[in-house]
């Protein structure tokens, strides 16, 4: 059974990320918050896609349900100040 800890570990290692953090005790529904530089200048729906080409085939075999929070590190860095 898939892990929050394994997610995370699956995403760190295909994306760049300044902060990644993921829930989730079922091992097949996880919601996740990612803040990534790449994510600079792309609409939500391209972050989002960022992450799935991060995780790859695992979306299908391994995730049934991933909600995602994604920020730019500007963005990240306005919401903890807020």
């Amino acid at each position: 059974m898939l892990t929050a800890a394994q997610l995370q570990s699956y995403i760190l290692s295909g994306l760049e990320c300044d902060y990644i953090k993921v829930n989730g005790d079922d091992g097949t529904h996880f919601d996740a918050v990612v803040v990534s530089p790449l994510f600079e200048g792309k609409r939500m729906v391209q972050q989002h896609q960022l992450v799935y080409a991060a995780l790859g085939d695992r979306m299908r075999a391994e995730i049934h349900a991933l909600a995602m929070q994604t920020y730019t590190p500007a963005q990240w860095q306005q919401m903890q100040q807020a």
